[in-house]
């Protein structure tokens, strides 16, 4: 069994898509998977028991070695890190550009660091691709707008209906500058999406990847306790980026123009024990949600799904952003043909000053940036519920906690 084990470990570390190394106290290579030696250009196991200097060159050694240890002391005490922009030495003496991740963890009470490792050469590349293409972009843009201007002053000179040639004139040049713009903003969304996507992705995966490693060494009976911790652990880190892909997807959805809701009759109870399941999952110690009321004598006809959605982000934000034995409370009331949501939690509050930006795409409040978080989700609820005719809103107090208030009508229908 402990062959067989070992057997899988190794095809999963083999097909992990990024390059990984892992390294003792000593930064000396432990193992290192295909993915690595290609990029280095070694062949197979020729890393292992070589010391991670031999993958830096020469110039770059004492700087790289500090940063090295203040990215892992950062990361040991919990705090907020970033992909660390390195070089890197391949076997024929080539540098190039990398970015690493690393995640420390122990093991029989010796210490490892697994360093994920990421070539950005063709990256760097398209960057420099991207600058010169919007060199050439704001050239053409200056040149055509002197062009226009020299058009105009004719158009004036020959007293040829120049008023209203100006004008139109004008309203085009404004239409270029504002399809530039959103061009640039567009850009410049996308960017961000897709570093947001690679890094929240990024540090579950490495979590996983290190509970999984874990799990192996614990085979005795006795072990349970800590098998159990490392399974909590792939459970929730599994969840977390399964809302990551149903935040993308619902993103997708609304950013197209055929956005369909689908309204069904349905119970309550249906949703709110759907959504405690879920959250249950992902409870701190000694954290407990409490539903305040019989959710059974409540029927509607909305979009189930989405009021799901609704609900279930704004728990786990209740959850995440408040600490172990804490309680988070969900009641719920009825006026008319509205149904009333108030979850209330003790977490860190939101800072007054980024209340009004909570509901911004991307956004996130200064006191939760060291806590992981994409920022989309209430933007995602604020719209979908919009669409379906219902409001959120909230009070907050730093330090204090929060209150969301999500109300929609019971009948859509009515």
């Amino acid at each position: 069994m402990l062959s067989q084990n070992q057997d899988i470990f190794n095809i999963l570390f083999e097909a992990f898509p990024e390059s990984v190394i892992i390294i003792d106290e000593k930064q000396k290579i432990v193992t290192a998977n295909s993915s690595a030696e290609k990029i280095f250009g070694y062949k197979k196991g020729k890393l292992k028991d070589q010391f991670l200097n031999i993958l830096i060159p020469l110039r770059y050694q004492t700087t790289h070695k500090n940063q090295f240890v203040y990215f892992t002391s950062r990361m040991k005490s919990k705090r907020n890190t970033r992909g660390l922009y390195l070089f890197g030495l391949k076997e024929n003496n080539e540098e190039f550009p990398i970015e690493i991740g690393i995640n420390p963890f122990t093991i029989y009470e010796k210490e490892y660091v697994m360093v994920l490792i990421l070539d950005m050469t063709i990256r760097r590349e398209t960057e420099k691709k991207i600058d010169s293409i919007k060199v050439v972009l704001e050239e053409k843009v200056q040149t055509g707008t002197v062009e226009l201007q020299k058009t105009i002053k004719k158009l004036k000179k020959a007293n040829l209906n120049y008023k209203k040639e100006l004008e139109r004139r004008i309203e085009v040049e404004n239409k270029i500058k504002d399809a530039l713009k959103k061009e640039r903003e567009l850009n410049e969304l996308k960017s961000k999406f897709l570093s947001l996507v690679s890094h929240e992705f990024k540090t579950p995966l490495s979590g996983i990847l290190t509970s999984t490693i874990l799990l192996e060494k614990y085979q005795l009976s006795n072990q349970q306790e800590k098998r159990d911790k490392h399974l909590k652990t792939i459970t929730k880190k599994v969840q977390y980026l399964n809302n990551i892909l149903n935040d993308f997807i619902s993103l997708e959805r609304l950013d197209s123009t055929n956005e369909k809701y689908k309204f069904t009759v349905f119970n309550l109870s249906k949703v709110i024990n759907e959504v405690v399941y879920n959250a249950n999952m992902l409870l701190k110690s000694g954290q407990h949600i409490n539903v305040l009321q019989n959710t059974s004598d409540y029927v509607l006809c909305q979009d189930e799904k989405i009021l799901e959605l609704a609900l279930n982000n704004i728990i786990y934000n209740a959850i995440k952003y408040s600490p172990k034995n804490t309680e988070i409370d969900l009641e719920i009331s009825k006026n008319k043909n509205i149904i009333i949501f108030k979850i209330t939690d003790k977490g860190v509050g939101i800072p007054e000053n980024d209340q009004k930006f909570i509901f911004n795409r991307y956004f996130r409040a200064e006191n939760v940036l060291n806590i992981q978080g994409t920022g989309i989700g209430l933007n995602i609820v604020k719209a979908h519920l919009k669409n379906l005719g219902g409001t959120i809103d909230f009070k907050s107090i730093e330090n204090k906690g929060s209150e969301f208030f999500v109300e929609l009508p019971i009948n859509i229908e009515s």
